[in-house]
């Protein structure tokens, strides 16, 4: 189908009439009313922690929470995609034993991952604690939190086949009552003068809650869709595709974990090489930021179980059609948020405190560049899983962790949080620029390779 080029009519025509972006919108819309819900409750919990703990306060909220959350998320194989991809196709090739089988496996591997996860927590949070927090004092909050682990069960295989078999309104439910549960209980802090731990407990409860519910939903999805007895699906029927969900698994934890040094762990490398006030700072601006891209987070899950499913029936022009699509509808929130927080942002993080200007209103606006970026273009790693490319967001993340890692030594220490602000814009700008760049043409050699009739 051709791109619109009507102007506003053609563009509302595309998103109403075509039946693959109704189900984006229809599914995403589930989880972007759960996620303003949610953005507008966690703007909420970093008010409230701002005011009550200061600067250094917010800070160590963030390391400690950063600090057991990476460690988790390294030896993850991020199960929720390979649940997505694997038990689409075999529930597309109508084979239920072995999509059953899939989930298993990977259930199991997430429970034997929280296991070490918790483990490697523990025997390295006195390690945290001196070179992130500067605070040996605190390694018991770091080992308290990193419970959170344990609790969440297998959210992330769980989370998965709920957005392949069209749960999004459960996962929508599941997101709001834990920025509920988080938010009051922080607000109870605040009103009681509350301190430190009682705040890290508040987010610790909000995510045990949500692995449970996710987990617990899934279970009975799983019973609904394969009979009382599918966890009894032998693990042994995946022996053909052994090699196949290793290659991927491996490949998607190595971007992932990748994706931690270069994206997700600027809090503790402001730790190490900086000083907790300009984590504290940092935070700040990473988190207005964070409510910029938690709309267009659930563009992500959603349009990667419509590209796979079109993937698996070799409809190139729908999957096209989605990616276009998906990067117009991210546009007409993306431009105009990023155009108000360069006008009102100031007022903004004045919310959080007085004290957290000039520097993170800085760091704001020089993080917006790159948030941009990947916000438009957010389908930028998710397409080439189906593709066969998972390996191809790890290698280009890899290049780009090189020069981010050697910015962070030589310029941290002197620039502080402005200086990890521009690193990981650039870092976000010239990675997901590759990484569309390299989706097109393995689009293009897909259609050379198979090509296919467009079935929608």
């Amino acid at each position: 189908m051709p791109v619109e080029r009507q102007g506003l009519a053609g563009i509302i025509r595309r998103f109403v009439n075509h039946p693959l972006i109704q189900r984006v919108i229809r599914n995403t819309g589930y989880l972007f009313s759960a996620q303003g819900l949610a953005a507008a409750l966690s703007m909420g919990q970093g008010i409230l922690t701002a005011r009550l703990l200061g600067v250094e306060g917010v800070a160590l909220v963030g390391i400690i929470t950063q600090f057991s959350s990476n460690l988790n998320q390294l030896i993850s194989f991020r199960m929720n995609e390979l649940v997505v991809s694997y038990v689409g196709d075999f529930t597309a090739q109508g084979k239920p034993r072995l999509a059953a089988a899939t989930f298993k496996a990977a259930v199991l591997t997430e429970l034997a991952g929280s296991l070490l996860g918790y483990l490697l927590i523990f025997s390295l949070s006195p390690l945290g604690a001196n070179i992130f927090a500067h605070r040996p004092e605190l390694v018991g909050l770091f080992r308290v939190y990193g419970l959170f682990v344990l609790g969440s069960l297998f959210a992330e295989s769980a989370s998965g086949l709920l957005q392949y078999f069209d749960r999004f309104r459960a996962l929508a439910l599941t997101m709001v009552g834990q920025s509920t549960l988080t938010i009051v209980l922080i607000s109870w802090a605040f009103l009681t003068n509350g301190t430190l731990p009682a705040v890290l407990n508040a987010y610790l409860f909000g995510k045990i809650a949500w692995g449970l519910t996710v987990s617990l939903l899934a279970a009975i999805e799983a019973r609904r869709q394969w009979g009382v007895g599918w966890w009894k699906a032998r693990i042994g029927l995946l022996a053909p595709w052994r090699k196949e969900l290793l290659r991927f698994g491996i490949s998607t934890n190595l971007s992932g974990s990748l994706k931690l040094v270069t994206r997700d762990s600027e809090i503790l490398w402001l730790g190490a090489f900086s000083t907790p006030l300009q984590v504290g700072y940092y935070k700040i601006a990473k988190a207005i930021t964070n409510i910029i891209m938690m709309p267009i987070t659930p563009l992500i899950s959603t349009t990667y179980r419509e590209v796979a499913r079109e993937v698996a029936n070799k409809q190139w022009q729908n999957v096209r059609y989605l990616l276009r699509s998906g990067t117009i509808l991210a546009s007409l929130w993306t431009i105009p948020a990023v155009t108000g927080l360069i006008v009102f942002g100031r007022w903004v993080v004045g919310i959080y405190g007085i004290e957290f200007l000039p520097v993170s209103y800085t760091s704001l606006l020089i993080l917006l560049l790159g948030v941009a970026t990947v916000n438009i273009f957010y389908w930028n790693q998710l397409a080439l899983l189906p593709l066969g490319r998972p390996d191809t967001p790890t290698k280009v993340q890899f290049v780009g962790a090189i020069g981010k890692v050697a910015g962070t030594i030589l310029l941290v220490p002197i620039l502080g949080a402005p200086g990890m602000a521009a690193l990981l814009s650039g870092f976000l700008l010239l990675t997901t620029l590759a990484l569309v760049w390299r989706t097109v043409v393995e689009l293009r050699r897909a259609e050379k390779l198979a090509p296919g009739p467009v079935m929608v």
